[in-house]
């Protein structure tokens, strides 16, 4: 078990030399490099082949899904007509250790003719892919972890590494939030996580509002009909000056007798808790720990602007 362990040990540290040795070759053609992607008016395209074109896949999706569209060509596909997919305000970026990846370089002379941008990742920048490009960005000659120096391993990382480097670089660039983030992602955890309370909340005639001076037998009614268990009490030009939630009404009840005519203004809680239309919704499950179970969001006069309820938090799957 010890071998097997150094075995281990070794290869992971054969692939940290890899990315030594990248880390040493960053320099200005990764800085052209990212700005001709963030320049292209487009998409970009990403071409490997075998374990490149592995690499190639996830590099597209990571770059996808951080605000830069992007897909994969398969080069041996492309040389058969998905080279259609490829147009003149592309990028293309290929992978290929060799630099030599013959079915790369068969669909060359597409690029060339349409003046299509070419970025090689490669080991070799003396090859013929180099040697076509726009930007090449060299890797260094990097030594395989198999111990045959044949399967890849650290040339791989090495691309998988520059590729998200480049993705990040662009992520920047382009100002990309945590909001787009999730607006491309609408069926992952992600998304419900940055939820804002405005995606949620309950507005105009669902808001159960009752004038101070209304008695508070009204007031009753309108939590019972409203079923949000609170009232939100106004003043005659609308602002919010407190609440009654249906917890403190039973302790009310208990306490004190007629209260049926009384005005609302006498009972309520003034300067509840409240959340803004634009904050996370898990800042309002926080306020809401313990006995809370609703939260007025307010607008920028002190008008009741929303209501969000416990209950469209816990149904929105948020956690």
């Amino acid at each position: 078990m010890n071998d097997i362990l150094k075995i281990g040990m070794e290869t992971i540290e054969k692939e940290i030399e890899a990315l030594q040795i990248l880390k040493k070759r960053m320099g200005g053609s990764f800085t052209q490099a990212a700005d001709l992607l963030f320049r292209c008016k487009g998409k970009v395209v990403i071409t490997g082949m075998g374990k490149s074109g592995l690499i190639g896949q996830k590099i597209a999706a990571t770059m996808t899904s951080t605000g830069t569209p992007a897909f994969f060509l398969d080069p041996a596909e492309g040389s058969h007509g998905d080279l259609g997919l490829v147009l003149r305000e592309d990028v293309v970026i290929a992978l290929s250790k060799s630099g030599e990846t013959d079915e790369i370089v068969k669909i060359l002379p597409y690029f060339k003719r349409y003046d299509v941008k070419l970025i090689t990742i490669t080991s070799a920048p003396e090859s013929v892919l180099a040697k076509n490009s726009d930007v090449v960005l060299d890797l260094g000659v990097v030594e395989e972890a198999c111990p045959l120096n044949l399967a890849p391993t650290s040339s791989t990382t090495a691309q998988l590494v520059l590729g998200d480097a480049l993705a990040v670089a662009l992520l920047k660039m382009n100002n990309f939030t945590e909001e787009d983030f999730a607006l491309l992602h609408p069926g992952g955890l992600l998304h419900k996580q940055l939820l804002k309370v405005s995606d949620l909340m309950h507005t105009g005639a669902d808001l159960p509002l009752v004038d101070e001076d209304e008695k508070m037998k009204n007031v009753i009614s309108v939590i019972i009909d409203k079923k949000f268990g609170v009232a939100i009490v106004v003043d005659k030009k609308g602002r919010m000056q407190g609440i009654l939630v249906d917890g403190d009404l039973k302790r009310i009840l208990l306490k004190t007798e007629d209260i049926m005519e009384r005005p609302v203004k006498e009972f309520m809680v003034r300067d509840p808790k409240t959340v803004k239309a634009d904050d996370l919704v898990a800042k309002a499950l926080k306020i809401m720990e313990g006995q809370i179970t609703s939260l007025v969001i307010r607008d920028e006069q002190e008008r009741p602007k929303g209501l969000i309820h416990i209950h469209d938090i816990l149904k929105s799957g948020i956690y």
